[in-house]
């Protein structure tokens, strides 16, 4: 079993579902839970999003969806990430919503209608200027008019209109306006058509916080919901959100060491006088990153100290220095209350702290709420 333990509070993401439902000043809360809700526990963190006010979930994968429909969830969810390939019957039959990003998408969803005598509701996906998911521009306007047939005959419902901001992390960048505007004219495509729908969105994580303006029907934040919000606060108080994630280990092992002596592989750390080292029992075969070593900080009983050396398969150094404060089987904080934050870890080893709950996320195996 790993030595290294993550803990995910859920109470902390419906506080920060209720947060973000502030934030949204009217417009419903579409939850993100992709990605096992970012390491963080789909099933779970989808019950504690709805808890504390999601009226959406939304995940990219079909798979996800179904799993929150067979944990029990029976409110709206959407899925966007697939392509004609898509078993949309069996969505439909779940009563998952569905993305439309290409012609040959709406024509399976179309298939996956008639064959389960459904109607299919649908958001059609068009890409604003992310140069991802979604039609373009130029291609907006034969899917509408695809999708307004489609409707007619009874195969699907056009419940909304949707796209995501490329730069939204970077606030008052140009293409933020530049996406709207072009949103904006879908939208008025739509309408000019007869098309009303039910949800409008845009909002990720960062324009639910930051664009007020931008938050029409539905906002989508996902890393926000677990505490970690991508833009700073100017007010300085994380806009009310509280990081969800801990991981934490303990020391094995505590020893004196003389100067001159190296740690770990390649000895890239050599003490440079007599010291103590810890032991930690977890490396990067538990999600801790190889890269982490000689940059990465963990805390132990409240002192931060630098990961000394390189980070093994199971285990990694710390230099105590001249400290008599840390024993054998005392708590090692790699993230969590009094120790780094996901952040700190992200700029350590040159990432995002998206990418930071996702690695850790895939070792879980312990989940407290």
């Amino acid at each position: 079993m790993s030595s290294i333990a993550i803990t995910v509070d859920y109470s902390a993401i419906r506080r920060n579902v209720e947060a973000l439902c502030e934030q949204a000043a009217g417009a419903a809360v579409m939850a993100v839970v992709k990605a096992d809700a970012y390491g963080h526990g789909l099933v779970e963190a989808g019950a504690a999003a709805r808890a504390g006010g999601a009226t959406w979930l939304g995940v990219a994968q079909p798979r996800e969806a179904l799993a929150l429909r067979t944990a029990g969830d029976t409110g709206r969810i959407l899925t966007w990430l697939y392509g004609p390939e898509v078993h949309a019957g069996l969505l439909i039959a779940h009563d998952i919503d569905l993305s439309v990003n290409s012609r040959a998408v709406l024509e399976a969803v179309v298939a996956g209608a008639e064959d389960r005598l459904a109607t299919a509701r649908v958001h059609l996906c068009i890409d604003t200027g992310l140069g991802r998911e979604g039609v373009t521009v130029a291609e907006f306007p034969a899917l509408l008019d695809q999708a307004i047939e489609a409707q007619r005959a009874g195969h699907i419902t056009i419940v909304g209109i949707w796209s995501h901001l490329a730069w939204a992390d970077n606030p008052g960048h140009p293409t933020i306006d530049a996406q709207a505007a072009v949103f904006r004219q879908a939208l008025w495509q739509a309408q000019e058509r007869g098309v009303e729908v039910e949800v409008r969105h845009l909002a990720n994580s960062a324009a639910t916080l930051t664009r007020r303006d931008l938050h029409f029907d539905l906002v989508r934040p996902g890393i926000a919901v677990y505490g970690l919000p991508p833009v700073p606060d100017p007010q300085g108080h994380r806009f009310g959100l509280t990081p969800a994630m801990s991981v934490t280990s303990h020391v094995a092992l505590v020893k004196e060491v003389g100067a001159g002596q190296g740690v770990s592989y390649g000895h890239e750390y050599v003490t440079p006088y007599s010291t103590t080292l810890a032991l930690v029992p977890a490396g990067y075969a538990d999600g801790v990153f190889r890269a982490a070593g000689g940059v990465a900080e963990v805390a132990i009983n409240g002192r931060r100290y630098r990961i000394a050396g390189r980070v093994c398969m199971d285990q990694f150094v710390v230099d105590l220095g001249l400290s008599s404060e840390v024993s054998e089987g005392d708590v090692v904080t790699l993230i969590g209350p009094g120790g780094p934050t996901a952040a700190d870890w992200a700029r350590a080893v040159g990432t995002i702290d998206y990418e930071i709950v996702c690695h850790f996320g895939q070792s879980r195996h312990q989940v407290g709420a």
